[in-house]
């Protein structure tokens, strides 16, 4: 979305994707195919990171980069790396940070010492960059630009959605919409399913991950018949129409995506209370609940869709929130502005090609 709003500036793009397997970033890629952005995927194994830094060094020389903005751990420290030894401005942008196992706590640590170096270190959300100040990152360097959604593919109507997903007409429906990972809580959410006293409520998950198999036994144990995996679904957004209630049970977010599009559909709203979710949402806007709190989820889905009517007053406050202040416009702009006045702060680089 960012290579996108750039190139409509006028700005020459070069997007280039770290891939260690070949079906690695297939959606992604995807989804710049067609348009004028240059798309420059890096095929490197994993751990090669002196190969990828070379291939990195090589685009940065090769295409005269200006700025080298990276996402993610591995490209923060190798691109930034890379950037900072070739004097381009580098910039970061911090979506959050997941926990899990140690490898990946120790690898998030390190990005945060890493962040220090960096020209511009931008945070999707106030309570984002409040954590990164406290984790040493200069304040100097911080920016809070929110996340955006940008136009995307005309919705599916209910009727068209509930039928390409198999779901029955008559079924109320919560939705839940992610990577099935330990962070994103589809296990609470299946808890809280499975606790509710009205058998008539399903459950429908769309997405892929780590912890699906488990989690698909979980639910088979727990609420049998009543959660539904459809699996990856290509532009998933157009399919939120067919849930009566959107939940994300999330124990850590940044400033998630799918909640905008979620805002956006004008779907009714239950998520947890982390991250950067109560600056995107107040109780005007969708019902907030504690992480990790299975029974609060539960009677929050509970009470939600026994109240369609309040549910939907809801969702057309937080649609209209989205479009007022998550357009893509203005964020595309605050980038611009962070990239300039980096650019204005160093003399001109001679093309090195």
């Amino acid at each position: 979305m960012l290579a996108q709003a750039q190139r409509r500036a006028g700005h020459r793009v070069v997007v280039a994707p770290t891939l260690s397997a070949p079906e690695e970033g297939e959606h992604f890629l995807a989804s710049l195919a067609g348009s004028d952005i240059e798309v420059e995927p890096l095929s490197v194994p994993r751990r090669s990171y002196l190969r990828e830094a070379a291939l990195i060094r090589g685009l940065c020389r090769t295409r005269n980069v200006s700025i080298v903005h990276t996402h993610g751990y591995r490209s923060d420290i190798v691109g930034g790396h890379v950037g900072r030894s070739e004097g381009i401005p580098i910039v970061t942008t911090v979506h959050g940070f997941t926990g899990g196992g140690w490898k990946n706590r120790a690898y998030e640590a390190f990005d945060r010492l890493a962040f220090r170096r960096f020209d511009a270190v931008v945070a999707v959300s106030p309570v984002m960059a409040k954590s990164l100040r406290a984790a040493g990152v200069p304040q100097r360097i911080l920016h809070v630009v929110p996340n955006a959604l940008s136009p995307h593919a005309a919705p599916m109507t209910r009727a068209d959605a509930r039928r390409a997903l198999k779901i029955p007409d008559g079924a109320r429906v919560a939705g839940w919409v992610g990577r099935v990972s330990r962070e994103k809580g589809v296990d609470v959410f299946i808890d809280a399913i499975a606790s509710l006293t009205d058998p008539s409520v399903r459950a429908v998950i769309l997405g892929d991950g780590p912890e699906r198999l488990a989690e698909e036994a979980r639910a088979r144990a727990l609420a049998p018949s009543r959660v539904f995996w459809p699996g990856v679904v290509p532009e998933a957004a157009r399919y939120l129409a067919a849930f009566d209630l959107f939940v994300l049970s999330s124990r850590t977010e940044g400033m998630p995506m799918v909640l905008l599009e979620a805002m956006d559909a004008c779907v009714p709203i239950v998520a947890t209370r982390v991250g950067g979710i109560p600056d995107m949402l107040s109780p005007e806007q969708a019902v907030l609940v504690p992480p990790n709190d299975p029974p609060a989820l539960a009677a929050a889905i509970d009470a939600a869709l026994a109240d369609p009517a309040a549910s939907a007053e809801r969702a057309r406050a937080a649609q209209r929130r989205q479009r007022d202040e998550f357009s893509v416009g203005p964020w595309s702009e605050r980038y611009e502005r962070i990239y300039r006045d980096l650019l204005a702060a160093r003399p001109p680089r001679r093309s090195r090609a």
